[in-house]
């Protein structure tokens, strides 16, 4: 990115089998600047001293436990000789941490993890969401799963939901509704290139724009 770029955080959040990572990739090539997914959890577990397997990612649902307890309510980063210290939501915290501390450095991509919402404040964010139909996201995803074709598509109903249930639990908003997002893009209409350009087109207006 040059020197005199403006400084640019685009969170993705996506549906499996969308091309959300693979948008997020070429738009981090495009732009020359980092990119992070995974790598998230690894920092994190730096950070804290926690082995990286007890980070809960997206795969744990939190369905009944946002049902019982209301839903995640904030808390303060717990010490590790604090009771709690390696709870669900006291490692979400952490992440959150290491995603705020990646946007403020500098300008990049993140992928999933709710960095959407962790971040709202931040005025140089954009927030989008990368959808498609069931067929385009299962032909897609049949590309990296050696699985049948069955198996893939309970995977990807498995994934989406657990996406949701996550994203629920942590922000008290659904994951699918557009309204979280400043774009709502179907991979499928435009490519993954044509994605990627689509948020590139809607960048240049919105600096052109913003006030």
């Amino acid at each position: 990115m040059a020197e005199n770029q403006e400084k640019m955080i685009i969170t993705i959040a996506r549906q499996y089998g969308s091309g959300g990572r693979t948008v997020g990739k070429m738009l981090s090539e495009r732009l020359g600047i980092p990119y992070y997914d995974r790598e998230i959890i690894r920092m994190a577990s730096d950070d804290s001293g926690v082995n990286a397997t007890l980070f809960s990612d997206e795969k744990k649902s939190h369905g009944l436990r946002a049902l019982f307890s209301g839903g995640y309510r904030g808390s303060d980063l717990l010490s590790p000789e604090s009771a709690g210290f390696t709870r669900d939501d006291n490692l979400f915290n952490y992440q959150a941490k290491i995603i705020r501390e990646l946007a403020e450095e500098g300008s990049c991509i993140i992928i999933g993890r709710c960095a959407d919402n962790i971040l709202r404040d931040m005025p140089e964010v954009i927030r989008v969401f990368v959808h498609a139909p069931a067929d385009f996201c299962l032909r897609e995803a049949m590309k990296v799963n050696s699985l049948s074709e069955l198996e893939v598509q309970k995977k990807i109903v498995q994934t989406d939901e657990y996406r949701a249930k996550y994203y629920k639990y942590y922000t008290g908003r659904e994951w699918n509704d557009a309204r979280n997002y400043d774009l709502s893009l179907d991979s499928s209409r435009l490519g993954f290139e044509g994605t990627a350009e689509a948020i590139l087109a809607y960048a240049e207006v919105r600096k052109r724009f913003r006030r």
